[in-house]
């Protein structure tokens, strides 16, 4: 609902490619600045639009709570093949140092021991609304080295919570060397096909994600079932 929306700013990118240009220019910002911004294309002498277009943003934070970048999520009508748009690089923003909901997450996180680790904007906003806090989401599909870094400052322990399709699979599989190279103890949480955590809480509540978490099986575990798929 808005409280949501007002607690983890979510807004809206409209359609046309000028309204942020026009609003910021309004607001004294130069085209230098608004360059750096990662906020629009157009290139070093091409005319600036916005990069952001038809999207339901997600400003991704540090962990002192300031917004260093945004990730867009399309919205229909329109179908571009990109479901998320992410700000590019800039002086402020590197993508595989950032953790999503890390600002809000950070003493649960540490009270816990553990971090629920999800894959999207959405999943992670519906985990942390439905009540289990621990939770993260880095800023792509597989952990990096500084992101399992910085997680290691609050946590022992991760539950990776990717989806059960082949990217999500993917992704696991990616994140675990990086995860127990940084000296986490790392278990899996099987969701259902077809499921994320956003649709499983939606449709079974909180509990049953709950419960998924709390059996989730040691990576070694889901290695051997992986293997035997």
């Amino acid at each position: 609902g808005s409280e949501i929306a007002k607690s983890w700013q979510l807004g809206y990118a409209p359609d046309g490619g000028g309204a942020l240009l026009a609003h910021l220019r309004k607001a004294g910002f130069r085209d230098n600045e608004l360059r750096a911004s990662g906020l629009f294309g157009g290139g070093e002498d091409g005319p600036l639009r916005d990069r952001f277009r038809q999207r339901l943003m997600f400003p991704i934070c540090n962990d002192y709570g300031e917004v260093i970048a945004f990730s867009g999520r399309v919205l229909p009508p329109n179908e571009d093949p990109a479901k998320y748009v992410n700000s590019p690089e800039t002086p402020l923003f590197t993508k595989g140092r950032a953790l999503f909901g890390l600002h809000k997450a950070r003493r649960p996180l540490a009270d816990a021991g553990t971090a629920i680790v999800c894959e999207g904007q959405l999943d992670l906003i519906r985990v942390f609304e439905s009540g289990l806090q621990n939770v993260v989401a880095p800023q792509g599909t597989a952990f990096t080295p500084a992101q399992a870094r910085l997680l290691k400052r609050y946590v022992e322990s991760v539950v990776l919570c990717f989806d059960s399709d082949r990217a999500g699979r993917t992704a696991v599989e990616r994140s675990l060397p990086i995860l127990l190279a940084a000296g986490f103890a790392v278990r899996v949480a099987a969701l259902p096909p077809g499921e994320d955590p956003d649709s499983l809480i939606r449709k079974n509540g909180a509990e049953a994600f709950r419960a998924l978490i709390e059996n989730a099986t040691d990576y070694f575990d889901f290695a051997v079932s992986e293997a035997g798929r």
